[in-house]
Formats: C-alpha cells, structure tokens, sequence
C-alpha cells in the first residue's frame, strides 16, 4: 500500500504493479491539483521518467539545455552535462497536471488508484508493527480500514504516517522554504535555459537571500518565478519571501512582464523538509519515500528526481522482501532500503548540510559564483555537476573522477 500520489507514491506504485505486486494508491485529494514547486526537472528527474515509462516528447513537456546563472551583472549558460547514464536535456511542466499524469501511468500499469482517501494513521499489531491504515473516503465518511503487508509513506512533508509511529524529524537539520507565481511572459515563456538568480537581497536586512531566485520557462505563454530560501542560521527570524520576491522582480526588465498585471496565480509557498532528516527509512512494515523522509537535496532545494528514485528503490525492495517468506529474512531484505539510500546519497547529502549550515544560510549562493569562476568554465562545470548531483560511474572524464574522490573523503554517515 502506498499513501500518497504524488511523484514518489506514484513511481513507488508504478514499479511495485510492474514486478507484479498488489498495490493500492491512496490520495487524499483529486487531479488535476496545484503543488507550489518550480516545475524544473533535471536530467536527473528526465531518466527517471523515461524508466517510468512516460513519453517526454509528447505535447505538455518544454525541453530546455540548460541552466542560466545571474549573479552581479555576470550572466553564464551552462549546458546540461553530456554523459553516458543520463539525458542531455532538462524538461519543464506545470505540478497542476505532472502529478495526475503519473498516478495515471501507475493505474495503468496495475496500481490500484483511489482519490479523496484521507489517511488518518496507521494500524499496527501488538509487535508494534504496521498492517495497514485507516482512512476515511470521502467528506464525512466513515472510518475504513485498508490492511497491507507493508505501507509506504508518500504523504509529503507533513509526514503524518511517519509522525503517528513515532519517526521525528532531525531538528537540527533545516527546513527550507519556497514560494512561486506564475506570470504571463512572451518574451521568456520559450527560453531555452532555466534562469537561476544568486544576488537577491533580503529587505531590511542588508543581507543576501540564503538561496536563490528562479525564472523557468513553460512554453505555454507563461513562466514559473520562485525563490527557495534557507533559514538564516535558523537562529534568526523567517525570510520575508514576499518582500523578496518584489524587490527582485523590480530589477528585472520591464518587456519581461514580471509584473503585478501580468499575475496568473497568488504567491504560493511551502515547506522543503532537506538532507535525510527523518530516519530510519524504514521501520517495523513502514517505507519513507520523497518528502516525508525530508529527500530534498540541500544542495539546490530539487526534490523531484530524488523522490522518483526513492519510489522506484523502495518498490524493488518490497518486490525482492515479498519474495522471501514473511520472517527475520524478510525484514533483512527490507532493512537494506535505508542502507541503498545513504550508500547512493549519504556522503552526498552530509557534504550538503555542511556546505548549507557554513555557507549558503549564513551568505546565499553569491560567494559561490565569484566573479572568478564565473569567468571559468572548468569550474562552473563542476559545481554544476555537484549541485545538480550527475556524474557518470565509472568516471568518465576529468570533473567525474574530481567528484567521485571528493565524495569519498565524505566520512560515511550513521543509519
């Protein structure tokens, strides 16, 4: 049983119905539904959907080459890193239809899809263990119970399956936030790059915005404009991303549109719970996946391709712990969930949460593109890499090897 339909339930319950598992999907709300995210997906969240099976040159998808980087007058385009394992190109599409198309492709596959199921926690046995859930169907419905050998736990960042058995989050690692608005703009509704801004200025502090500014293009007349901030040495009050958003979008270029009478959407925020900051992952029947797990990279604040990958992970352990009968063997199979996770990201995500706790919190992301290295492409390259987290394995050239043994010096992180 998957609870949750977002990208990492979906992907969970496209690849469990694949290997022939009996799956059902729940989803407290319905599709098409509005999710305040940047609607960029990196090479990265690209593979992820072509294993899934979605058609990526189809109407609705945008491609683009690239990303922009703004920083002080300073404008560089990076190209998407050509490599072996991963596309070359990055895609954009709107959250109001991405997450219904792929719930669409898991009930296709054989994923058993039921909407406006609100979860109100899980069931467990006199072991402690989970069974199932209960939910209820519909406004005012009764309570009905789903029982399931295991449960994965998609619910976002509210994690609620995860909070009822007792998973709390690390609190000392951040909590990030994000806010954006869709705005009518011919003239970057077809730009090929996603335009990343690094010199925002928070109003009434005189500091740097504590992450970064983005301009996506959708292809459809319209372009998705947000910032992702972290807190400010958490010790300090929110950022005021409202007032943010305003003063920035006052520098921009008046044909750009990126005005108040060219406004599709309210200013819309959320939550980016980051760097593994619920664990385990996997305890007594129950699976975290995406963001009630806290997945998001703290890198750059993406969390689609992470969650992709976490669904199909934890549907394949789930498929390979079905195969074994119910007991100690089992569980074993099942406990190697959190072991592939830390050994895909750990050392990733801990090189992460330093960089985040020294350095983008504390002075945002302009130290990072000096005008130095934005005059270098060798090691706009590499950060490039290291941000968006793409590198062949086995190396393949000169920045694969750089990366490769700088996430060895990593020391391995605890379950």
């Amino acid at each position: 049983m998957v609870v949750g339909a977002g990208p990492a339930g979906s992907a969970a319950a496209l690849h469990l119905a694949r290997a022939g598992v009996d799956v059902l999907l729940l989803e407290k709300g319905g599709f098409p539904r509005e999710k305040v995210c940047g609607d960029g997906l990196t090479p990265r969240s690209v593979h992820q959907l072509v294993r899934m099976g979605i058609d990526v040159g189809a109407p609705g998808w945008v491609r683009n080459k690239g990303m922009r980087w703004v920083c002080d007058g300073n404008e560089v385009e990076l190209d998407w890193p050509r490599l072996g394992s991963l596309p070359d190109f990055g895609l954009t599409r709107t959250r109001h239809d991405f997450d219904d198309l792929l719930a669409a492709h898991a009930r296709a596959a054989g994923a058993r899809l039921r909407t406006g199921v609100k979860v109100t926690g899980p069931m467990t046995d006199g072991a402690g263990r989970v069974t199932g859930v209960t939910a209820v169907h519909g406004p005012g419905g009764e309570p009905v119970v789903h029982r399931a050998p295991l449960v994965i736990a998609a619910d976002g960042a509210s994690a609620r399956t995860a909070l009822a058995l007792g998973l709390e989050r690390d609190a000392g690692r951040p909590v990030a936030a994000a806010a954006r608005r869709y705005y009518r703009s011919e003239a970057r509704t077809h730009d090929p790059y996603l335009e990343l801004w690094a010199d925002l200025r928070c109003p009434g502090t005189g500091r740097d915005l504590p992450g970064y500014g983005w301009v996506f293009p959708l292809g459809d007349g319209r372009v998705n404009v947000g910032l992702g901030a972290l807190p400010q040495q958490r010790r300090s009050r929110p950022v005021d991303l409202r007032q943010t958003m305003e003063l920035w979008l006052a520098r921009t270029p008046e044909k750009w549109g990126l005005r108040e009478e060219n406004a599709e959407s309210p200013l819309r925020s959320a939550p980016l719970p980051m760097g593994l900051n619920r664990r385990p992952q996997y305890r007594r029947g129950l699976l975290l996946v995406g963001d009630s797990a806290g997945m998001v990279s703290p890198w750059s604040g993406e969390g689609i391709a992470q969650a992709l990958e976490a669904g199909e992970l934890a549907a394949e352990t789930i498929a390979l712990a079905l195969a074994r009968p119910a007991g100690p063997r089992r569980e074993y199979a099942l406990q190697q969930y959190p072991v592939e996770l830390l050994r895909r990201w750990g050392r990733y995500y801990r090189l992460g949460n330093v960089a985040g706790d020294l350095l983008f919190s504390r002075y945002g992301f302009r130290p990072v593109l000096h005008p130095r290295v934005m005059a270098s492409p060798r090691l706009l390259r590499a950060l490039a890499r290291l941000l968006i987290h793409v590198a062949d394995e086995p190396s393949q050239d000169g920045l694969d090897a750089v990366l490769h043994t700088l996430m060895r010096l990593v020391p391995r992180p605890r379950r």
